[in-house]
């Protein structure tokens, strides 16, 4: 079975109404044998709120180093994202041997006129998951209500109730209360339910589940656990404190809002129950749990801000949030589903300056027309509509000033659409043969048949991407017009399951995409394929149109800093491969601990460097090698600074880079004279972006599993490149919404960081795809254990790194990190010079 087989069989589940009870579930985990039942579970119910609570708790678990599984609905883009062990998604081959492992079960409860819903069926693939993967702790979010959900089959250790509003008023009750005394059923037999409930609902929760731990502001009704909003600290993050009697916190968190101090008490309240979590790690956990979608600023200027408030209650908090800003107007693009009260939302938010009404591409979808006459009788000024989300952002980006607002709101549905925006890139391939070309379309889920007739047109310029089914449709209808070829994954079209995204593998020579380019450039309509066209101009480098003007679409010219100064002016690899040096100022790194720990012998060591030709000298204190113990802050500050200041005062012509993976020690070093920031853990610290934007610092984001590295970890991946740049873009995100300019983000896939030595050498022999990222690419693979699997020890792997070097280079690695400089440099400019001997000149 494929994976998009599998997929296609979930999604055809949804045909089945939801039915309450657990009895269906608990049937088809009998089937598997009770997977699930040593696993600890935590199950959070709630109206609002609940899938953050989640994610914060969720986060604060692992830092505390549990392994810890997360199961949330709905997905963004991806069904995978449900179901995610220490933040990765399920694999697809483990969706794919889940599928397999209940497919003739479910046919035949099917058949009986009793099959498990699409719900039931994720809910089974995450326990099962958790199960195979052996988490310590499994955190669930509620479907809907508590005492009939999916997820009512286990027994949790801990609980809790987020928020009641009216809500699902057909199925889990009629008042607040009703709703309470539904919900409260997911306590524990052996723990106090933790709720941030009051008044009434509170009162029905208590005579369902006994003991209750409450959460509350420090001006409600005396909680047991006290939650202090304390504003935001910038334009991402909000202050929060956490107290209760023998316990407190004071931290930020990344979800602005006076009800996200809420969920974060809760969330901290419920560590403290699960496990043995400091109140450093809980601080820390918080800080770190990211959740797209759920008041994400994604720019400031201006300010954009996504948010999936679907509901009124869900509004009115949205709206008391984003009155914390400071804005002109406000340019709302809506997309909501027909079961809501779309009236009492329109009056919950702010009234608009403009609106633009769009259709998430959803059955379920309510159609523009209605919520444009909603919002204009609720006295909207502007009210238009376009057919698609991406089309109706664009519109409202090219309306808006640079002090106006864009919010995308009304569903998570609409959020995901407007959010493709920001993460969804063309990956180039590297075709050189027919089995490449076979390859490419068997990771892209491309039926069988549809690969064999395709297979022989992919060997142009091909571009693997992945949208709406819709979009994807019309952009195949088009390229095949053009005498090009395109093949969609399966997943996703089934009949009924239009909306969800699919893989398309476009095949073309230049020509012919350059035609579909200028074909599809104004189209609008429920494809929304403006985004698109941007993206494939930026994957393939075709220039834009004369007027450059496609609705919605970002400045081409190069951003400059205030002294006029671009990033091509500013960084050495903004034009060929830049050589990094390594200097180690440590006693145990793996290659060279020891050997420059003095301040003299390091600063000789960088004279000998720049007299090689290096371009970057990057400053470690602390090593990453497996079983290196980690170094105090102060001390790590104590081994680079002075080193860094020493380069700076011998006037040493490179640009200086500190290794670390403290936000602590890169503010010491910026400020000691460094340029660079390189965090090997890609932004574990939560402090670390924002040292980096404020010293407009260059940034190294490297993807890693475990820093210092894991031995032996076991680490599935579907595609490692792909998996990869599908990490490394919320990382990127991160580090944009700090205020980072992605011409000054560099990436590093993390060549033995939780990758074997055949995935290490895929990603340098895939090296280009990275390029889907749109930010510079580092290699580092200097010596590494991977070198084994061309069978060179320790003290051996000199020649192999240079051969890699040159590999980096060839394949478009704008900077490789080395030990060995003179003969490192050497390859570099020779593979250039390979590629242009007319351009790379020494």
């Amino acid at each position: 079975m494929e994976y998009h087989e599998a997929a296609d069989f979930c999604f055809g589940l949804r045909r089945f109404r939801p039915k309450p009870g657990t009895e269906s579930t608990a049937r088809l985990l009998a089937h598997l044998e009770n997977p699930h039942e040593d696993v600890d579970f935590v199950q959070i119910a709630g109206s609002n709120g609940k899938g953050s609570t989640a994610r914060m708790l969720e986060r604060t678990l692992r830092e505390a180093g549990l392994t810890v599984g997360l199961y949330t609905s709905p997905h963004l883009e991806d069904l995978r994202e449900r179901i995610r062990v220490d933040g990765r998604k399920i694999p697809r081959s483990a969706v794919t041997d889940y599928v397999e492992a209940v497919r003739e079960y479910v046919t035949e409860r099917a058949a009986d006129g009793d099959s498990p819903t699409f719900f039931e069926v994720m809910t089974g693939m995450a326990l099962w998951h958790f199960g195979r993967e052996d988490v310590d702790v499994a955190v669930l979010e509620v479907g809907i209500g508590g005492r009939y959900d999916a997820t009512s089959v286990v027994d949790p250790i801990a609980s809790a109730v987020t928020s009641v509003t009216l809500e699902h008023t057909g199925i889990i009750g009629e008042t607040e209360v009703e709703i309470a005394e539904d919900k409260a059923h997911v306590a524990p037999d052996d723990a106090p339910l933790v709720t941030g409930v009051s008044g009434d609902p509170l009162e029905a929760i208590r005579e369902v589940a006994g003991e209750v731990v409450t959460v509350g502001h420090e001006s409600g009704d005396d909680p047991d656990v006290r939650v202090s909003y304390d504003g935001r600290r910038n334009h991402t993050e909000a202050a929060v404190s956490i107290t209760a009697d023998d316990w407190d916190i004071e931290t930020r968190i990344p979800l602005p809002g006076a009800h996200q101090a809420a969920n974060a008490g809760i969330a901290a309240t419920l560590a403290r129950q699960v496990a043995d979590v400091s109140t450093d790690e809980i601080a820390r956990g918080l800080r770190s749990a990211h959740w797209p979608g759920r008041f994400e600023v994604m720019d400031t200027d201006p300010l954009i801000v996504l948010d999936g408030a679907h509901n009124p209650g869900a509004c009115e908090t949205l709206a008391e949030t984003l009155g914390t800003y400071e804005y002109d107007d406000l340019h709302l693009v809506v997309g909501a589903m027909h079961d809501k009260d779309h009236r009492e939302m329109a009056a919950a938010l702010p009234t608009p300056t403009t609106v633009v009404a769009a259709e998430p591409p959803l059955d379920r979808a309510e159609d523009r027309e209605v919520l444009a006459r909603v919002f204009d009788d609720a006295g909207a000024g502007d009210v238009r509509t376009e057919a698609s989300i991406q089309d109706a952002l664009a519109a409202a980006l090219e309306t808006a000033d640079a002090d106006d607002c864009v919010l995308v709101a009304g569903s998570l549905f609409a959020v995901a659409e407007a959010r493709s925006r920001w993460t969804v890139d063309g990956v180039p391939k590297r075709i050189q043969d027919l089995e490449d070309a076979r390859e490419t379309l068997e990771e892209a889920n491309v039926p069988a048949d549809d690969a064999d007739r395709t297979g022989e047109n992919a060997v142009h310029r091909v571009v693997k991407t992945n949208l709406g089914y819709r979009g994807a449709t019309r952009l195949k209808e088009e390229l095949l017009r053009l005498g090009g070829d395109c093949a969609l994954s399966g997943h996703g079209h089934s009949p009924g399951n239009d909306d969800e995204r699919v893989d398309a593998v476009l095949m073309g020579t230049l020509a012919q995409f350059e035609a579909l380019l200028e074909s599809i450039d104004d189209e609008s309509g429920p494809a929304g394929l403006a985004d698109v066209a941007q993206e494939l101009r930026s994957t393939l480098e075709i220039e834009g149109r004369d007027d450059d003007t496609a609705p919605g679409t970002e400045e081409t010219t190069e951003r400059t800093d205030d002294a006029g100064v671009t990033a091509a002016d500013r960084w050495p690899w903004a034009d060929r491969t830049a050589v990094m040096g390594i200097l180690n100022v440590t006693p145990d790194s793996f290659h060279d601990g020891g050997e420059y720990d003095a301040l003299e012998d390091a600063l000789a060591r960088a004279e000998a460097m720049v007299e090689a030709g290096v371009d970057v000298i990057d400053v470690g204190g602390e090593s990453t090698r497996p079983g290196a113990d980690p170094v105090p802050v102060e001390e790590e500050i104590d081994r680079v600074v002075p080193v860094i200041e020493g380069i700076r005062d011998r006037g040493l012509d490179a640009h200086v880079s500190v290794d670390t993976r403290k936000a602590a020690v890169a503010d010491a070093a910026l400020e000691a004279g460094a340029d660079i920031v390189n965090d090997v853990s890609g932004l574990e610290d939560p402090e670390m972006r924002f040292v980096a934007a404020e010293h407009d610092a260059g940034l190294v984001v490297m993807h890693s599993i475990d820093a210092p590295v894991v031995p032996d970890r076991n680490v599935e991946y579907d595609d490692v490149v792909e998996d990869v740049i599908d990490q490394l873009s919320e990382r990127i995100l991160l580090a944009e919404k700090a205020g980072l300019d992605r011409e000054n983000i560099v990436v590093d896939p993390g060549l033995g960081f939780g990758k074997s030595p055949r995935e290490s050498f895929e990603l340098l022999g895939r090296t280009d795809e990275l390029r889907a990222l749109g930010c510079p690419i580092l290699i580092g693979h200097s010596h590494k254990s991977m070198f084994g699997h061309v069978d060179r020890e320790a003290g051996e792997r000199l020649e192999a790194t240079v051969a890699a070097t040159a590999i980096a280079a060839d394949r478009g690695a704008d900077v490789v990190r080395v030990h060995d400089v003179p003969e490192n440099v050497a390859a570099v400019r020779t593979a250039l010079a390979a590629r242009d001997p007319d351009r790379f000149e020494w």
